[in-house]
């Protein structure tokens, strides 16, 4: 897996895990909920990324 990749998909985890305490702070279940499908959509990527590499060796 590509260092810009990885990272991308890292900066998607983590900005999810942001939205996603920012809403249940806020009281806000549309942000919560939002959070939670960037983290899910960044840890999928990654997850296909190692698959990726996997079968390339």
């Amino acid at each position: 897996m590509g260092i810009a990749k990885k990272t991308r998909n890292l900066g998607h985890i983590v900005e999810g895990k942001a939205k996603e305490t920012t809403g249940r702070a806020l009281g806000n279940k549309g942000l919560q909920r939002r959070g939670k499908a960037e983290q899910a959509m960044g840890k999928m990527k990654q997850a296909v990324e190692k698959g990726r590499g996997t079968f390339k060796h």
